[in-house]
């Protein structure tokens, strides 16, 4: 078994680039399914997520191919089956996308309850609701999820919480609906919006995409086409608290701003000195003195959940109390206990949590119990006095692409080992 070892390390600096967007990658590498045609996916990044939903689609009959390091080649023409494998949808949550564009392409489709980080309950309901609303026969059974329509046909659909797989899911199955879907109080994350721009490259009529309200109408099939994906906030993010988290200064290459801007003006807050360039790049010039700040994890625009973790590191050391208030996921703070097993002082009540910074953590062995969480803790080695031993880091290869190699390249004392 992997383990990632951190020892403490010099402040970062230097510059990294940033991989494409995993989160935007996965519905794309999904909605390849809705055409009978040969897609091009560029700026895919390298991580266990993107192999198994590669491997999902070549086990129902679509091609598959890498066809340089960071492209995809994918040909659904002769998919053949609506059964998706249990053995591949119980290692992420994310493989539940298919079924909106297997349900539209085959009239049929039929998946396992999906697996993933444990962060919290993410029901499935939106989805299903959606599907029903577009005409399909849901039917759960014996953990599996059967949903058949002869046709989809649009409709209006409301979105209880603006679930962002749910807008992607019925966004894609919508696509080859009879007639116009109206999806409200749709998610508005930049992840989203590419989808619909690669959708709407192969052919899909689609307005509102980045609002609360996108209009779908329906085609009768969409063709190939060739994009390449946007770059990751989150990744981009992570290294930017690990600039500020080490006093350093580093410059990431392959962002979009506009996209970062809520965990920007937080940083700010702390102290740290940011500087945005028009060539796709930002500056993080990390403080002696980190200072306290407030964070409330909210839907796009708002602050993103996916950095909560991240920014408590990061806040367990600065100067003062901070509270962070989780609302997008019930059973984020697991990451918690291990930032205890380091030395910070937290506490939490519910969805919120007071954090006491402490002047300095001391180096244990800890567990990465999500994605983010393994990232948090990563960035805590670097600063905690002494050595950081992190397992189950196969979270962190979910998400991060070659996070010890970018960050060794930023001076950081990181390294895998195997026991």
């Amino acid at each position: 078994m992997e383990k990632i070892i951190v020892e403490q390390s010099p402040s970062l600096h230097g510059r990294v680039k940033v991989s494409g967007a995993k989160n935007a990658v996965l519905p794309i590498v999904a909605a390849c399914l809705l055409s009978r045609e040969k897609c091009i996916i560029e700026n895919v990044p390298n991580l266990m997520d993107v192999e198994v939903l590669c491997e999902l689609l070549s086990s129902i009959g679509a091609d598959v191919k890498k066809a340089k390091k960071d492209e995809l080649s994918i040909n659904s023409k002769w998919i053949d089956n609506f059964d998706v494998p249990y053995s591949l949808t119980r290692k992420m949550r994310a493989s539940f996308l298919v079924m909106g564009p297997l349900l539209a392409r085959m009239g049929r489709a039929r998946i396992s309850l999906p697996g993933g980080c444990a962060i919290g309950s993410r029901p499935i309901d939106l989805h299903l609701k959606g599907f029903e609303a577009l005409g399909a026969e849901i039917v759960m059974e014996n953990g599996y999820i059967d949903a058949k329509a002869d046709k989809l046909k649009g409709n209006s659909i409301y979105l209880d919480f603006p679930s962002v797989g749910a807008t992607e899911n019925i966004l894609m199955a919508a696509t080859l609906a009879e007639g116009q879907t109206i999806i409200e109080n749709a998610a508005e994350e930049p992840e989203i919006v590419d989808l619909a721009n690669f959708l709407i490259k192969m052919g899909a009529k689609i307005i509102g995409a980045g609002t609360d309200t996108i209009r779908i109408e329906g085609m009768d099939e969409l063709k190939g086409a060739k994009h390449q994906v946007i770059p990751d906030r989150i990744e981009a993010g992570t290294y930017m608290v690990g600039a500020a988290m080490t006093r350093g200064d580093i410059i990431i290459d392959n962002v979009v701003s506009l996209h970062l801007h809520p965990l920007i003006a937080k940083l700010k807050e702390t102290g740290a000195l940011i500087e945005e360039s028009e060539d796709g790049s930002i500056r993080v010039i990390g403080q002696e003195q980190i200072l306290r700040t407030n964070i409330k994890t909210m839907p796009y625009p708002g602050f993103p959940t996916d950095m909560q973790a991240q920014m408590m590191a990061l806040l367990s050391i600065a100067k003062g109390t901070s509270v962070v208030m989780e609302t997008v996921f019930e059973n984020r703070f697991m990451h918690v206990d291990e930032l205890r097993k380091m030395g910070a002082q937290i506490h939490t009540d519910d969805r919120c949590a007071i954090i006491e910074g402490v002047e300095y953590l001391t180096g244990a062995q800890v567990k990465a119990t999500d994605l983010r969480a393994g990232a948090a803790l990563v960035l805590a080695g670097l600063v905690a006095k002494g050595r950081t031993i992190i397992d189950n880091i196969y979270h962190i290869d979910r998400g991060y692409d070659h996070i010890e190699e970018k960050l060794r390249s930023l001076g950081a004392i990181i390294y895998r080992k195997k026991e």
